[in-house]
This record gives C-alpha cells, sequence and structure tokens, in this order.
C-alpha cells in the first residue's frame, strides 16, 4: 500500500502542496485530478522522490520513500514515472528504448518482453524504427512501453495520453489500464481528462490550490458534487439557488416554475446544447434538437 501522510512542499517560499493524506492499495488505479496549478505534477515527483519534503511523510508496503538528500539516484526500484515531457533519445529505435534495460542474457525472453509491450502500446510495426521519426504521440506510447519494462510495482503517469489523438486514444486508453490491472500494477495518473477516470479509476482525487479537496471514487464523486470545480471537471453545469445541476440533468417539460429563453443552440453529437436566460441568469440544458432562438421553454430538474 503507498501512504502519503500529511505531506506538505513548496518551492522557495511558495507552497505548492499542504497537508496532503491518502492512501493507494496494491493494483489501485488512483486519479489526480485539479487545475493547472494545483500541484498535480508536483505530487507525482514528490511519490517518486524528486524532491525532499518540507513535511510529511511517503512510504510503499512499509518503504519509505525519500527523496535526493538520502538517495544518489532518483527513484525507488519498485517504481516508474513518466513526465509529460518525456526524455527519449531520438537515434535509440523503438526496441533498443523499450529494452535498454532489459537484460542481453535472455535475448528471446527480451525480443518476448518488447513484443509484449509494444502491442500494449500499439506500436509493434515500428519496431525498428528510430525514435527521431515518430510522432509526438508516438513517443509518449513509447516512453509507457519503456517504463512497463522491468514490471514496475507501481507506476506514475503524467497527462498519459495528452500527445495521443483521438483516433487512438480510446482503444489504447482501454487496453493500458487493462494490463495494469491484469498485472496488479497501482497506477496513479495526473489528469485534465475525465475520459481518463470515469470507467478506470478506482478512486480520484481532487486537488485545489495545493489542498486536497475531496477523495472518493469516480462514481460518487460524479453523481454527488460538492463543489463546482468537481462538477466542472465532468461536465458543464449550472448553479439553481445553490444547488449543482448538470446540463443533462435539466429537461423540456410542457410547463413548470422554471422558465426559459432560448438564446443559442450548439451541435455537439449526441445531442444538442442550449443556452438559455432564466431568472437564475444563464442555464445550459441538453436536447435531441436544436431549439428556435427567443422560444420559450421550461425546464424541469430530473436527477
Amino acid at each position: 500500500m503507498l501512504k502519503v501522510e500529511n505531506l506538505t512542499f513548496g518551492y522557495h517560499n511558495t507552497k505548492v502542496l499542504d497537508n496532503i493524506s491518502f492512501q493507494a492499495d496494491v493494483g489501485e488505479h488512483l486519479s489526480i485530478v485539479g487545475e493547472s496549478g494545483s500541484g498535480k505534477s508536483t505530487l507525482l515527483k514528490l511519490l517518486y522522490g524528486m524532491f525532499d519534503l518540507n513535511e510529511g511523510h511517503i512510504s510503499w508496503k512499509e518503504q519509505v520513500i525519500l527523496g535526493p538528500k538520502f538517495n544518489l539516484i532518483i527513484g525507488p526500484e519498485y517504481m516508474k514515472y513518466v513526465a509529460q515531457e518525456f526524455d527519449l533519445v531520438p537515434y535509440f529505435t523503438v526496441e533498443e528504448t523499450v529494452g535498454k534495460h532489459l537484460s542481453n542474457f535472455y535475448l528471446k525472453e527480451k525480443s518476448k518482453r518488447i513484443e509484449e509491450l509494444l502491442e500494449v502500446v500499439e506500436l509493434n510495426d515500428y519496431r525498428k524504427t528510430k525514435l527521431k521519426h515518430l510522432s509526438g504521440g508516438q513517443k509518449q506510447r513509447i516512453a509507457i512501453a519503456a517504463a512497463l519494462a522491468k514490471a514496475p510495482e507501481i507506476i506514475l503517469l503524467d497527462e498519459p495520453f495528452s500527445h495521443i489523438d483521438n483516433f487512438q486514444k480510446y482503444t489504447l486508453r482501454r487496453k493500458l489500464f487493462r494490463y495494469f490491472k491484469l498485472n496488479n500494477i497501482t497506477c496513479i495518473v495526473a489528469t485534465h481528462d475525465k475520459e481518463d477516470v470515469l470507467g478506470y479509476a478506482d478512486s480520484m482525487l481532487v486537488l485545489e490550490q495545493g489542498k486536497l479537496l475531496v477523495k472518493d471514487c469516480p462514481n460518487q464523486i460524479y453523481k454527488h458534487p460538492q463543489y463546482p470545480l468537481v462538477a466542472a471537471f465532468f461536465s458543464e453545469y449550472n448553479s439553481i439557488e445553490g444547488e449543482i445541476v448538470y446540463t443533462h440533468q435539466l429537461k423540456v417539460v410542457s410547463k413548470s416554475n422554471l422558465e426559459t429563453t432560448v438564446k443559442a443552440s450548439y451541435f455537439k453529437g449526441a445531442q444538442y446544447l442550449i443556452e438559455a436566460e432564466s431568472d437564475h441568469g444563464l442555464l445550459l440544458f441538453e436536447h435531441d434538437t436544436s431549439l428556435e432562438k427567443n422560444s420559450l421553454v421550461y425546464l424541469e430538474i430530473v436527477k
């Protein structure tokens, strides 16, 4: 189990994280979310031992994780960290990059391991290609495969799909997170993308300005958002008499006390997002079709 207790850290005189405590079990998928500058990336770096804590304690299976004051080599052997700015050698081939830390005494096993990981990140056809010829998204996938080469117990991923286009992102996400589960790898992901969380994460930790706002399973956080920041991560929402109401929770009815005037309709694929004026200010709701501008529409909250 990963234990983080009363973690506090700052750069110079600026506090970045303040009194953070949480746990992650073996094989758990934990997502860390929050606005830019909330401390997500810094928290991953601290878990990897890249900085010394100002206060607090981090351990994995009762082994204390310490920073550079106590270690010549950063990062425990059982843990891997993949940053947003992945550091790869451009003149290495894909297979050289993934296999550079695997033993050459067992070449058959090494080759099989490389093939397995390239299948997970869907890049087997590029095995002999030098990294300088790959796109940013392909390099990001290679960085993840290389991190997995020596079977870490825990992997830290900072925005792991940020360079990957939507044509490949959906299937890659499913394959990668399934691989972590099948191999009982604890996965901690810092992300801005709700698709990295919903359907995959066992738990979700929300940071706001360096403080822990909430930690729970995504299902509960999504269904019962206590804070506007949390609701905004998942979807557009409205605040009606202090209550957070997602756009899909407002339904058009024949008559109600919630009267609105349509201002605009935006095609979103499966539905339209409707922008309307009301006594509560601007409201957003979803509808199967576009609605005529300035038409009168009555809404009802359905949860």
